[in-house]
This record gives structure tokens, C-alpha cells and sequence, in this order.
């Protein structure tokens, strides 16, 4: 069992009286996480270091405007914070953030990661029409009995790295039946520790695997399988990949949302890749025939060798698809068989390096070298 921490207050309100001891008593210098912009529920990361502000906070919102894996990897690119930082992220968020960090993309020095058990987002488009202030009840209800919330992004249904050990404080909110009476903060770290250190709230212990979670894994691992024999529906091969990706428009929006795509130049975007009159002219004699934009589809393939072993299954790019293309489960299953491959969870450990860094000596008798 896990020291814990437990508020007499609903979850929402308990990590917000947390949260306001922590900047009270100076112990962090502010908090970054999720604010209300307007009152038809859409949302915004914001860094508030002004206790009035938290008034406006969400932090757990089933909402991603975008992976704040990234925006936090930006606000530490240069540096980390000089003074500590509360970041209160979902479990993807965090994997995607370690992820970065190895990648010398900010750094985890001063950030205290705040978390909880996740039953995942709805999609952006929920946030922006003002249906998701009416879905709220229905998702927490869900969250409660350990079920898939209906009409979350399809990759939070199918998640299955949902709690998130890796954080330094994380809620239990899957499988608590009393989440709108108390708020349970199971303190993961010694740095978590430290930081709840005379906090509000009764002393406990808490493990947050349980019997619940378990349940839920369960439930979204069917959910995976469906979805990826549903995208096996297309064939295999490289014809599947052109059918998949038929409609795409070439806007390489899933980039610019992907947390793991931080180039600050794509090569796709370069002038490299740009066709020009005589490209085309050749394609055309060649096939007599070329789709426009061209070259969608080796953007896809070479995004996936740049990254797949890295995808945390966020779900932002399928998110942000202008034309609906299932992004985020072609790279989950790419992702999923790289993954098992190299026995590699991305932002489990930031210890463990990436593997399309590094490399082991056994890995040559696999591919054939003696």
C-alpha cells in the first residue's frame, strides 16, 4: 500500500484545495493545468500562480485541447522552471512529457506532476459546440462503476495505460464510487511525499491498481482488439495504407498535434519535399495519373518510423483530422507492435532510453547478421 492523502471534499474540489496549499505555503511557485475560457466548456493550459485564478481551474476536465505534454516541454525547453511548478497532466500527457525530456526537450527538474486514474477525453469538437458541460455527469458516472465512458476519443477507449505511476501525485478516481464526497491523493514519490507534507486532509494509504482498474483494463483491451481488426478490414501492405490514407489532404495537421513530433522544421515541410512543375510532369508520363497533394502517404510511413515507438496513444492527430482519417489507430497498432518488440512502454521510465536510439548486440542475430 501507497501513502495517500484524503480530502473530505469531491475530487474536482479536493485536488483545488491541494493545489491551493501548495501555492499558499510556497511550496510551488504556481500551477500549470487546465482553465475554463467560457461558459459553453471550452478549455485552455494555462499557468496560474494566483490562488484567485484557481477559481477558474479544471484540472481534471475530460477534455485535451491539446497533448499538454507538449506545451509543458515547451514552457521547460530552455530551462526548468527556477522555482517548482505543479503540472496536473493525464496519464498520456506525462508519457508524452518523458518522452521529450529524453529527447533533451525540457526537463523534469521543478515539476511536481499531478495525475489521476484516467477514463479518458472527449473529443475537441464536444468542448467547442458546448455538448460536453451536458456529457459530464454521464462520463463520471462511468468513471465511477470502471466503465468506457461512450463517446470519448476512440483511442481513450482502447487505453490501457491509464494509471499513471509515473506521476509524483495521483487521484484515484476509477472505480471510487465516492467521488463526489472525497478526493483520495495516493503520493507515489518521495518527491510527492515532500510536497504533501502537513497538507489538508486525513493521513491513508491507497494502492491504485485495483480490482476496478483492473476491470477497465480489461475492458479497453477488447476495445483495442476490435478497433485494430476493424482497420484490418482495409487489407495489409502498403495498398491498405493508400486506401486508409485516401482522403488525406496533406494539411499534416496530425503532426503539428502529435507531442512526439517537435521538429522544429518537418523535412516535409522543407523544400525537399515540395514538388515542382517537372515532378509532376515526370509522375505524370510515369502513371499517367497523380493524386493531389502528393506524397501523403510517405509522410505517414515516414512519421511512423520517426516516432511510432514513442506514440503514448493521445489521440490528438486523429482528433484534429479535417477529413476523419483514423490517424491515431493506424499508429497505435504500429506503435503497439514496435512497443512489444523492444518490450518498451514510451514515459514509463525516463530512464529507459528509446530504442531507435540505442541499440543491443542480440538485436543483429535478429535481423539476420551472425
Amino acid at each position: 500500500m501507497s501513502k495517500a492523502i484524503r480530502i473530505d471534499k469531491g475530487l474536482d474540489q479536493g485536488i483545488l484545495e491541494l493545489l491551493r496549499f501548495l501555492i499558499q505555503n510556497e511550496k510551488i511557485k504556481g500551477v500549470f493545468t487546465l482553465k475554463r475560457i467560457n461558459d459553453q466548456g471550452a478549455v485552455s493550459y494555462s499557468l496560474i500562480t494566483d490562488n484567485d485564478e484557481l477559481e477558474s481551474a479544471v484540472p481534471f476536465y475530460p477534455s485535451m485541447p491539446m497533448n499538454a505534454g507538449k506545451a509543458l516541454s515547451t514552457f521547460a525547453l530552455e530551462k526548468a522552471p527556477d522555482e517548482p511548478v505543479a503540472a496536473v497532466l493525464r496519464p498520456c500527457e506525462i508519457r508524452a512529457f518523458v518522452e521529450l525530456v529524453k529527447r533533451v526537450q525540457g526537463s523534469l527538474d521543478n515539476i511536481l506532476l499531478i495525475s489521476l486514474t484516467c477514463g479518458g477525453v472527449y473529443p475537441l469538437k464536444a468542448g467547442t459546440n458546448g455538448n460536453l458541460k451536458e456529457l459530464e455527469s454521464s462520463y463520471w458516472d462511468a468513471v465511477k462503476k470502471a466503465e468506457i465512458a461512450p463517446d470519448t476519443r476512440a483511442t481513450c477507449q482502447s487505453c490501457e495505460n491509464f494509471v499513471p505511476h509515473n506521476a509524483d501525485m495521483s487521484v484515484a478516481a476509477v472505480g471510487e464510487k465516492d467521488i463526489d464526497k472525497e478526493c483520495t491523493i495516493v503520493l507515489n514519490t518521495d518527491k510527492g511525499e515532500s510536497f504533501a507534507s502537513n497538507a489538508p486532509g486525513n493521513a491513508a494509504t491507497k494502492e491504485l491498481e485495483t480490482e476496478h482498474t483492473k476491470k477497465l483494463k480489461e475492458s479497453r483491451a477488447e476495445q483495442r482488439k476490435a478497433q485494430f481488426e476493424h482497420l484490418d478490414n482495409n487489407g495489409s501492405g502498403l495498398q491498405a495504407l493508400v486506401k486508409t490514407f485516401a482522403a488525406c489532404l496533406g494539411c499534416h495537421a496530425c503532426s503539428h498535434a502529435c507531442p512526439i513530433c517537435f521538429c522544429a522544421l518537418c523535412d516535409f515541410e522543407s523544400k525537399s519535399c515540395e514538388y515542382h512543375p517537372e515532378n509532376f510532369m515526370s509522375a505524370l508520363e510515369h502513371k499517367g495519373g497523380l493524386k493531389v497533394p502528393p506524397g501523403s502517404i510517405f509522410f505517414h510511413i515516414g512519421r511512423m518510423n520517426h516516432m511510432a515507438v514513442s506514440c503514448v496513444n493521445c489521440g490528438m492527430c486523429s482528433d484534429v483530422c479535417p477529413v476523419n482519417i483514423p490517424v491515431a489507430t493506424v499508429f497505435s497498432k504500429v506503435g503497439d507492435a514496435l512497443q512489444k518488440v523492444f518490450e518498451y512502454i514510451p514515459g514509463k521510465d525516463p530512464e529507459d532510453p528509446v530504442p531507435s536510439g540505442t541499440y543491443k548486440e542480440t538485436e543483429f542475430a535478429e535481423v539476420g547478421e551472425q
